[in-house]
C-alpha cells in the first residue's frame, strides 16, 4: 500500500512539511510513500505532477493523504495514478460523495440538520429556500465549506425569515470564497450544541465535535475534533453512527458528529478521508496502524 503524499512547493524532492510527521508515521508502520507536485495538479498538468511516482510492477492500492482537491482534480490524479499502476482507494464518484453535502444527504438525513441547497445564485431562490427554515436560525456554506470563522458576518443567521440579514450573509459569504466556492449554496438548520470554550483567534464558540475515520466501514479512530477546550470524558455513542456507515458509499472517509445541548448526537457532515485533517494532538503511530489493519 502506497500513501500519496504533495511535495513542498519549495522543493519537490521533500514533502510539505505539515505532512512529515505523517509520513514518518506511515514509514513506521510499514507503508511506502511517494510525492507529487499539488501545484502542478491543481494547474492540470498532470504528468508533470506525477513525474516522480515510480510504477510498481504490480498494481498496488494507493492512499492520497494532501490537500482539498475539486471532484475534477481528484478524477485527474485518479486516472493518472491509475495508469502508473496505483489505485487510489475511492473511486472519483466516491470521493465526491463525501466531498460534497447534497451528494451523501440522503444518507445521513436522519441524524444530521435540516438542509437545502442551490446552484442558482439569485436572490430570489436564496429567499424561497430559506423560507423552508420559517423563522429557526440556519448558517450558511457552500457544498464544502463554511465560513465559520467569520461566523456573525458570513455564517449564522439568527432568524431564516429576516430577508435583509440572509442577503448580507450570503453576500458576505459569497465575497470571502470567491472563486474558491464549490458549486453552489447549502443552508442549513442551527442545532444548539454543548459548548467547549472560544477559539482563540477567531472567537468563534467551539462545541464538543469528533471526527471518526472509517476504513471499508470500520472505524480506524475517534479523534476530538478541536484542538481546545476540555472534553472531559465526554465520547460519542457510535451504535448509530457505525450503522449510517455501512451505507456510505466510500471506501475512506470521515463522519464529524457532535453532542446537542440536549444530549442528543448527531452529524455534521462527511468527508472524504484522504483530505481530512488529523488533529495537532492526534497519534499519528495509531492512525496508520490501524489504517493498515483495516484499509486493505
Amino acid at each position: 500500500m502506497r500513501i500519496i503524499y504533495c511535495d513542498s512547493v519549495l522543493d519537490n524532492k521533500i514533502i510539505e512539511p505539515d505532512y512529515e510527521e505523517e509520513k514518518k508515521s506511515a514509514v513506521n508502520c510499514g507503508f511506502n510513500f511517494s510525492l507529487i507536485s499539488f501545484e502542478e495538479l491543481t494547474d492540470g498538468n498532470i504528468a508533470t505532477a506525477l513525474r516522480f511516482i515510480k510504477e510498481p510492477e504490480n498494481k498496488e492500492l494507493g492512499i492520497y493523504r494532501g490537500w482539498m482537491l475539486t471532484p475534477n482534480q481528484y478524477r485527474n490524479l485518479y486516472d493518472g495514478l491509475l495508469k502508473k499502476n496505483i489505485e487510489l482507494i475511492n473511486s472519483p464518484a466516491e470521493y465526491q460523495h463525501c466531498h460534497y453535502l447534497p451528494d451523501s444527504y440522503e444518507k445521513i438525513k436522519s441524524k444530521t440538520p435540516k438542509s437545502n441547497w442551490t446552484t442558482e445564485l439569485n436572490t430570489d431562490t436564496i429567499i424561497e429556500l430559506v423560507s423552508n427554515f420559517g423563522e429557526s436560525p440556519i448558517i450558511v456554506k457552500d457544498f464544502v465549506k463554511s465560513e465559520k470563522h467569520n461566523w456573525d458576518e458570513a455564517c449564522f443567521i439568527p432568524n431564516a425569515s429576516d430577508s435583509e440579514k440572509v442577503k448580507s450573509v450570503v453576500d458576505k459569504f459569497l465575497e470571502l470564497r470567491g472563486n474558491s466556492l464549490n458549486e453552489g449554496l447549502v443552508f442549513r438548520q442551527f442545532e444548539e450544541l454543548e459548548f467547549l470554550t472560544e477559539h482563540s483567534k477567531s472567537g468563534m464558540p467551539l462545541t464538543k465535535e469528533f471526527r471518526i475515520f472509517f476504513a471499508n466501514k470500520r472505524i480506524v479512530k475517534v479523534f476530538n475534533y478541536w484542538d481546545e477546550g476540555e472534553y472531559g470524558e465526554v465520547k460519542p455513542e457510535l451504535d448509530d453512527f457505525i450503522e449510517i456507515a455501512q451505507n456510505i458509499d466510500s471506501k475512506l472517509f470521515t463522519m464529524d458528529v457532535a453532542k446537542k445541548k440536549n444530549g442528543d448526537w448527531i452529524i455534521m457532515e462527511l468527508g472524504d478521508g484522504q483530505v481530512a485533517g488529523l488533529p495537532d494532538n492526534a497519534d499519528r503511530n495509531e492512525f496508520y496502524n490501524n489504517l493498515k489493519e483495516n484499509a486493505l
